[in-house]
């Protein structure tokens, strides 16, 4: 057994509300996020917008530089120096603007492709709280070294080859995870906050992010041995599940794929789907788009608004639904973000799907990524617009809440647990709107109301105990009683007129 480290986790029992996060950071995982790619030059620079005043300011940065660079009591790297004010300048801004080095603009531009080399997953480092200083997993991608070594959301890595990783800077860990493929990494791993860290072995790979993975389905009881025999393709069923992990470049072409397959393999094609965005941390804006469309019959998808007119755009789509209006159900949790919360809006506002879940993430700003010195030197990942739903909501620091609330718990577990959202990382833009709601919204909104929905565990093909996968099970139900699925999206559209007549 692996010993607590020396700076061992401080009070894990007293969960601390209100956490500040650092900017989630990547190994190998898909981007967080709506993305797009700008074009800007580093040498458009707007000038005639800066006042003497803060020329004034700049002069001082100068002079601190300069001092720092001739009297420190060693030699400082000046790339370091450049690169710290930097950061901190964006770190001023909001959780999801910031630097690119070289080599993080490769990886980003690698992960959009879908193709990369790591462990596959998505890491950040608490600021405060009791998890403060250990990598913690945002999220595990699908079929990566990661997941196939079980590693879960909420996962602390404490130790890296057997050092520990308190005291490291975040990008300092990410660096010890990172290596060529086929080599080994030892890691300690906390889940149980309250228990001694566990051993993993996870053996480096170029990680293929398959963007969609899609099969009949039909059977019950639905575990995850059921996904898993799904992205073998050994599914069956009149329904279609499509799961998309992210929003790559390979998405649309995927969902498209996986509903020519349906229309193949079903007799009469899918009776209807379920779109399956759980853990999604999104992506490319304009996956969200396509995807968006191929259920939709023109019309609205998004709307995004920034500073400025050049940023203010509407998204329509195009005629034509391909699914017929066959009957959907959306499956979002809190770990659905951006582009996964755009689809979900669009498909709940248009009431053109019914939502089950949990409420979701909550990030509703777009990044646009801007090359600088042509990439030479890195690249800004600059948060430039709000998104709003075709109703005109904004996501922003509220999530969306799901039509039918479903949240879950299995044997051992006594309560739910604590999600972070968009709303408690440090600048997250509106959370101010979202504080100042009325409380009674608020406890709607997170399903506080609703009694959690206790799951049980079945035994997989190797022998091993899985869990069950409630929420796609009552997906199924709901889709195979065609008067329920009915009645149920007419209330949920007649809910939301209501709410919005309200307001």
């Amino acid at each position: 057994m692996v010993k607590s480290p020396k700076n061992a986790l401080r009070s894990p029992a007293a969960h601390q509300r209100g956490k500040r996060y650092s900017s989630g950071a990547l190994v190998a995982a898909a981007c967080g996020g709506a993305l797009v790619f700008g074009v800007l030059s580093s040498a458009v620079f707007a000038r005639a917008s800066i006042s003497a005043d803060t020329f004034r300011q700049l002069d001082l940065f100068g002079e601190v530089f300069e001092q720092v660079h001739e009297n420190y009591v060693q030699d400082p790297d000046d790339s370091d120096l450049i690169k710290g004010a930097i950061d901190g300048m964006l770190d001023t801004l909001d959780p999801h603007s910031s630097y690119l080095t070289a080599e993080d603009y490769q990886t980003m531009q690698e992960q959009t492709r879908g193709s990369f080399a790591g462990l596959g997953i998505q890491v950040q480092m608490d600021n405060e709280g009791p998890d403060k200083g250990y990598v913690k997993v945002v999220s595990p991608i699908d079929d990566t070294p990661a997941a196939r070594a079980g590693m879960q959301s909420g996962d602390l890595i404490v130790e890296i080859n057997g050092e520990d990783v308190f005291g490291m800077s975040l990008d300092e860990a990410i660096s010890k995870l990172k290596g060529e493929k086929g080599t080994k990494i030892d890691i300690a791993v906390v889940r149980d906050r309250e228990k001694e860290p566990f051993d993993l072995t996870l053996v480096r790979d170029i990680v293929t992010v398959q963007s969609v993975t899609s099969c009949a389905i039909g059977a019950l009881p639905v575990s995850r041995q059921t996904q898993r025999d799904c992205v073998k393709g050994e599914g069956k069923g009149n329904f279609g599940y499509i799961r998309i992990s992210n929003f790559s470049e390979q998405t649309r072409d995927g969902l498209l794929k996986a509903l020519r397959k349906f229309e193949k393999e079903i007799p009469g094609g899918p009776k209807g789907i379920i779109l399956d965005l759980r853990s999604n941390p999104g992506g490319l804006l304009d996956q969200a788009v396509a995807v968006s469309d191929a259920f939709l019959n023109g019309g609205e998808i998004v709307s995004t608004k920034g500073r400025r007119p050049r940023d203010t755009m509407r998204e329509m789509g195009t005629p034509g639904d391909k699914l017929d209006g066959k009957p959907i159900i959306v499956l979002i949790n809190g770990g659905s973000a951006s582009a996964s919360e755009i689809v979900a809006g669009a498909l709940q506002d248009r009431n053109r799907a019914l939502l089950l879940g949990t409420k979701s993430f909550g990030k509703g700003s777009v990044q646009t990524v801007i090359p600088l010195q042509n990439g030479l030197q890195g690249a800004l990942r600059l948060t430039t617009q709000r998104y709003y739903t075709p109703s005109g909501r904004s996501i922003q620091a509220h999530g969306i809440d799901p039509d039918i609330a479903m949240p879950v718990i299995y044997p051992g577990q006594d309560e739910l647990a604590e999600r972070p959202g968009e709303a408690d990382l440090p600048n997250a833009l509106d959370v101010a709107e979202t504080d100042d709601e009325n409380e009674e919204d608020d406890a709607m909104a997170d399903n506080s109301d609703v009694e959690p929905f206790l799951c049980s565990f079945e035994e997989s093909d190797e022998g091993d105990e899985i869990p069950v996968d409630c929420q796609l099970r009552r997906a199924l139900e709901i889709l195979a009683d065609a008067t329920f699925y009915d009645q149920a999206l007419a209330d949920a559209g007649a809910a939301r007129s209501e709410e919005a007549s309200a307001h």
